[in-house]
């Protein structure tokens, strides 16, 4: 009990105009608009919310699923100290952040904007339009990999597609989900490129939530997308 009222404590003495700022870096890929999906789930009606239950969201983590947490002060602030350590074996990759007044802030503000009655601020959400773009400069840079010979990691077998979710089954038996706009469909003709109907996963971008698949042709792309919920 003492943890809780901390925790409720240390929400409200957060500066929400400064977290409003934090937040920026979270916008990359969480929207404040209600079922507005990107790589993770809309934070729209938060406070209070079963830990991996947004209906509209198709790629949560199965131990986010079976942690049978509820957003509320207490588990938000764990959760963005180390989501790792909260629920382990989870997909986030955002690290955690250890500074008290920083995560202080970013709980105020997230505990005002989050309400079913607010409306995004259009400085919060300026990190989805452009702010990855430094990320993005390092995606795939150096020698172009060869192909031809695919470990079972990065061999493509199937892709399915449901609402904004693709589904990349490899051959070494594992499934990954991708956001729609995550995931990049590219060829490779040269003499380097996949054989065919042998496309390749390759990863793609600094936080491990993008990836291609490199097709040696065209017409193989739509072979090999299937719709399936």
């Amino acid at each position: 009990m003492a943890v809780l009222s901390f925790s409720s404590l240390h929400a409200q003495q957060g500066n929400a105009a400064r977290g409003e700022r934090n937040f920026r870096a979270c916008a990359a890929c969480h929207s404040l608009e209600r079922d507005r999906n990107m790589t993770g789930p809309s934070l729209a009606d938060l406070w209070g919310r079963r830990a991996g239950t947004l209906p509209s969201f198709d790629r949560f983590s199965d131990a986010l699923k079976s942690s049978g947490l509820t957003w509320d002060d207490r588990t938000l602030d764990q959760w963005l100290t180390d989501p790792k350590h909260l629920v382990p074996g989870n997909e986030m990759t955002f690290e955690g952040i250890k500074e008290d007044p920083a995560r202080a802030d970013l709980l105020a503000f997230l505990k005002e904007a989050t309400k079913p009655s607010a409306a995004p601020s259009q400085s919060a959400q300026q990190g989805q339009r452009g702010g990855m773009g430094g990320m993005m400069g390092g995606m795939m840079g150096g020698a172009d990999p060869n192909l031809k010979a695919l470990e079972p990691g990065i061999h493509v077998k199937t892709i399915s597609y449901c609402r904004d979710t693709y589904r990349v089954t490899t051959a070494d038996g594992k499934t990954r989900a991708f956001w729609e706009r995550n995931l990049r469909f590219r060829t490779d003709t040269s003499k380097d490129g996949p054989g065919k109907d042998a496309p390749a996963l390759l990863g793609a971008g600094m936080m491990g939530d993008r990836a291609a698949v490199i097709f040696s042709a065209p017409e193989e792309i739509m072979k090999f997308v299937e719709r399936r919920c």
